[in-house]
């Protein structure tokens, strides 16, 4: 994910549920509210903050933000009877905490790895989806492994502030960073590099798109990540039970392989299904 200024928006996520039960539960002054025992920072809806575009996790179709990670917090959602709201945020104040202690959002979803520094700085739910690197190239480039890319001496491009580009760096590259994982996919089109790094998911769902004919992946990097959803730190404790239990329910039930399928692909027999 990135750190790009983008215009800042509030799109309304695909519907849960009315928010009649609302009234019920809620109690609190000013726009916020404790809804079952969770603090909301607008009494009418779930606000979560997220970096777009990301398919498949979140993107926008048709004026509404959907995706992987919309749908699972949409559960979560409806454990309180509200419907998500979903706010379009620099990724810079999401991996720092800065959107939560900002009050922006009640929680932060997107693709997001569960690291030592940012544990530090916010809560995270249990992880709910295991993920790789990738390298995409064209076909026929040759490029097996990284290697290969520092042994022909070709440009790598990654995106700002990701693990990816961390990794890559780790390893002794120095990559051509772009603000978002769009601008990383063009810079490949057009030549600025030839080859690039970013979540696996997020690669096989570029190409499922026939424009994308050209590239393929050439090298998978298990960097041992896992996603999770963010925190303020020590500010809503329920919030991140409630989350926790969403996931470990839709794993249960197969709802999350449902969702998996729709927006990722067939789900691997290891790693973030059910266990």
């Amino acid at each position: 994910m990135s750190g790009r200024t983008p215009r800042r928006r509030a799109l309304v996520a695909p519907a849960v549920l009315a928010v009649l039960a609302l009234a019920a539960s809620a109690c609190g002054g000013g726009d916020g509210a404790t809804v079952k025992g969770v603090k909301v920072i607008d009494k009418g809806a779930l606000t979560t903050c997220t970096h777009l575009p990301y398919p498949p996790f979140q993107v926008e179709r048709g004026g509404k933000v959907v995706g992987f990670d919309v749908d699972l917090i949409d559960l979560v959602a409806k454990r309180l009877g509200l419907p998500q709201k979903v706010v379009d945020t620099q990724f810079e104040t999401m991996k720092t905490g800065a959107a939560l202690n900002a009050g922006k959002c009640d929680l932060v979803m997107g693709g997001m790895t569960i690291t030592p520094d940012r544990t530090q700085m916010m809560d995270v739910s249990k992880p709910y989806f295991d993920a790789t690197q990738a390298l995409l190239a064209k076909k026929g480039s040759g490029v097996k492994t990284l290697d290969d890319v520092k042994s022909r001496k070709l440009k790598i491009g990654s995106q700002s502030g990701t693990t990816g580009e961390d990794y890559v760096k780790g390893k002794g590259f120095d990559p051509s960073s772009f603000d978002n994982s769009n601008a990383e996919l063009d810079g490949l089109r057009t030549g600025q590099v030839d080859v690039i790094v970013q979540d696996y998911p997020v690669v096989r769902g570029w190409l499922k798109d026939p424009a994308n004919s050209k590239y393929e992946i050439v090298a998978n990097l298990n960097t041992g990540e896992k996603y999770g959803f963010w925190f303020r730190k020590g500010y809503n404790p329920e919030l991140v039970k409630l989350t926790n239990q969403a996931i470990d329910e839709a794993k249960a039930n197969g709802s999350y392989k449902a969702m998996y399928e729709k927006w990722v692909g067939p789900m691997p027999k290891t790693g973030a299904g059910p266990s």
